[in-house]
């Protein structure tokens, strides 16, 4: 993946592309939580999808953006569909191409008209921002082949820090239709406990293969921890984050900022 070369006379979503890609992948240090819990995440999505699928697979990448879970996996050898339903985006993608197998779709991840067409998924920083993420669940899990999976990551509803609705709490959730699919974290609408990302995958007839939280405060920048990460050595770094996530979210819910679901569809 390489650096796209700024032009002011892009979009403005090309724009905020590439300030989010600085801070992500390509040098900005001026938040340096941001973008520890940002590789932090990368590396946790990256790394289960290798666990679980193999090389050549073919994997769609649902609300893609900018593109860089789509850019690595094709990099890594996978066969990538890139989908959003911002299209001006994939042009910008483009820009930082350097190899591997993409392809392009634009489009509302409820409206793919592609049954049964990938081995995995990847829904990243996704389901927390939809009105019925049940139903965004099942959609998802239609576009997967039996025995194919799905890695999910959501901010961490039990996180100290969260103070957004249960979804399980709401008897209407259709009232948030009208503010759905928005970006970033003015998006959110729930923020997923444990237990109802358990009823969730239950409720669409997969299975929840593992369970990881991850990112505590001071790998994610979170309580005025993030002037701190510069000067701690990066093993320091990786140790406590070792420490504090934990598989199935049985120690320290509370202190992980977010969540990695790995699931999967059984065979008929």
């Amino acid at each position: 993946m390489k650096k796209p070369i700024y032009n002011p006379n892009w979009l403005e979503s090309w724009k905020l592309s590439y300030h989010y890609d600085l801070l992500e992948f390509f040098g900005d240090t001026s938040h340096p939580g941001y973008t520890s819990a940002y590789q932090c995440r990368f590396n946790q999505t990256i790394d289960a999808l290798k666990r679980y699928v193999p090389t050549g697979s073919q994997i769609v990448d649902i609300a893609a953006a900018q593109g860089n879970f789509s850019l690595r996996l094709g990099e890594l050898g996978y066969s990538v569909t890139w989908s959003d339903l911002r299209g001006e985006l994939a042009d910008y993608v483009k820009l930082k191409y350097e190899t591997g197998d993409i392809k392009y779709v634009v489009g509302n991840c409820f409206e793919l008209d592609s049954p049964a067409t990938f081995d995995a998924a990847i829904i990243t920083e996704v389901i927390e921002h939809v009105a019925h993420p049940d139903d965004f669940l099942c959609s998802i899990a239609s576009l997967i082949k039996p025995g194919g999976y799905i890695i999910m990551t959501t901010p961490n509803g039990e996180y100290i820090r969260n103070d957004l609705p249960r979804f399980s709490d709401c008897s209407d959730p259709s009232i948030f239709e009208s503010i759905q699919f928005k970006p970033d974290a003015d998006g959110h609408i729930f923020l997923l406990h444990r237990d109802e990302i358990e009823v969730l995958v239950k409720s669409a007839g997969l299975v929840l293969k593992e369970l990881h939280l991850f990112a505590n405060p001071l790998t994610a920048g979170h309580m005025k921890t993030g002037h701190l990460l510069p000067s701690i050595p990066k093993s320091l770094i990786d140790g406590l984050e070792s420490l504090t996530s934990t598989k199935n979210g049985k120690l320290f819910p509370w202190l992980n900022s977010h969540s990695l679901a790995i699931i999967w569809k059984p065979y008929d």
